[in-house]
């Protein structure tokens, strides 16, 4: 079992979980890495139903909802993630993966007891995959990390709202069963539950990124009149982004919760092959330079874990936890970026194999740093609210 990550302060309930998961992910995931089925877009979906079916024999399909619907606390949620995170396939395998995971957060938030019944109850027992349609394509001018700039319309004809615009680097649409779109209607941001597939969400093509963990890949999409129930709309016209930040703190830390478990299993494998290589009439590790960037990964391994649990108690505490979900994000990122390099440098030329998950690892933390808004964004939203808070202090 993992030793280097934190059991006090959890709960038994979390820990009994987590342990779970962690003996799951290990034992039976693990050996399916490579599996033939993971291809440049992620792993195939036959690949996805044949780990689910397995975490279901194995009681830990969506093991941060519990059975009467409950859900975790984010510190609870933090032990239980970390873990799945321990193979790129743990979160596939356990329905823990992003948007998933966030998608579900959303809906058991804000929901109609109409739309769960319809769709949070296959979300939950992993039956369908979804997606969620908001960021478009740079060259259209549309919303990325600014989403004041979106360009997707929606407007009401009849009992229906009518939907077009294009959307890029929407993660597992091919293959989802529901999307949860955002466009913009005359009174500001909306969001839209939908049935998958449509005829009038058209995948132009699905991009070939330097990540290859999730399935589905990440799509560039045209939606073209697309007709929506009225009673399909989250919440009322003009209240998206509202909704968006009910979802947003949340996802940026469960994703610094399942890298975080992938840098810990890249730097036991980094570690084990750094005691068992000799170079120059001794082990790897004796040597100061490859010692010393173990060292610094455990450093960096457990300032990152403790900035997640930090985060999740201020967002169990009630709060929005904007500026902290983005300090977090930002300090783990950068943090098991410096592992997964690490890790590859220690192995050396073995490090940039397939052989074992290293690689694949660096190349998911490297995408993780543009995940859910840029590092430098989320500098530059601290430090506006560096300078609101200085004016408000010094008013008068």
């Amino acid at each position: 079992m993992t030793k280097m990550l934190q059991r006090e302060g959890l709960s038994e309930r979390a820990l009994t979980i987590a342990d779970k998961v962690e003996k799951f992910v290990r034992e039976t995931v693990a050996p399916y890495e490579r599996d033939p089925r993971i291809g440049a877009h992620g792993p195939s979906d036959a690949l996805g139903d044949e780990l689910k079916a397995l975490a279901h024999e194995a009681g830990v399909m969506t093991p941060h909802i519990l059975d009467d619907g409950g859900h975790l606390t984010q510190r609870e949620t933090a032990a239980v993630l970390i873990r799945s995170g321990l193979s790129p396939l743990g979160p596939l395998a356990c329905h823990t993966c992003a948007p998933d995971e966030g998608n579900m957060y959303l809906m058991g938030k804000v929901a109609s007891p109409e739309l769960k019944e319809r769709f949070l109850t296959r979300m939950v027992d992993g039956s369908m995959r979804t997606a969620f349609f908001m960021t478009e394509p740079a060259e259209d001018g549309g919303a990325g990390s600014d989403p004041s700039m979106m360009l997707t319309t929606c407007k009401m004809d009849g009992n229906h709202w009518v939907v077009n615009g294009r959307k890029t680097y929407i993660t597992g649409a091919d293959g989802a069963g529901m999307g949860i779109i955002m466009a913009k209607s005359d009174d500001g941001a909306c969001m839209f539950l939908v049935d998958l597939p449509d005829p009038a969400i058209r995948i132009e093509r699905v991009l070939d990124t330097i990540d290859s963990s999730m399935p589905g890949g990440h799509a560039v999409i045209t939606i073209d009149n697309l007709r929506i129930p009225a009673d399909q709309m989250l919440g009322e016209s003009g209240e998206g982004f509202k909704y968006a930040q009910v979802r947003l703190a949340p996802a940026r830390l469960s994703h610094c919760m399942r890298w975080l478990g992938a840098c810990v299993r890249a730097h036991e494998i980094a570690t084990d092959y750094a005691n068992r290589r000799m170079a120059f009439g001794k082990q790897l590790i004796d040597h100061e330079g490859v010692g010393f960037m173990l060292a610094e990964n455990l450093m960096d391994l457990k300032q990152a874990e403790l900035m997640i649990y930090w985060c999740a108690d201020v967002l169990d505490s009630g709060a929005q936890g904007g500026a902290e979900s983005s300090m977090a994000k930002v300090a783990v990122s950068e943090a098991l970026m410096r592992v997964a390099d690490r890790c590859v440098q220690c192995m050396g030329g073995q490090g940039v194999t397939a052989d074992t998950i290293v690689e694949q690892v660096f190349r998911e933390i490297r995408a993780f740093r543009i995940y859910d808004g840029p590092t430098e964004v989320h500098k530059w939203s601290l430090a506006k609210k560096i300078k609101r808070d200085w004016k408000a202090e010094h008013a008068g």
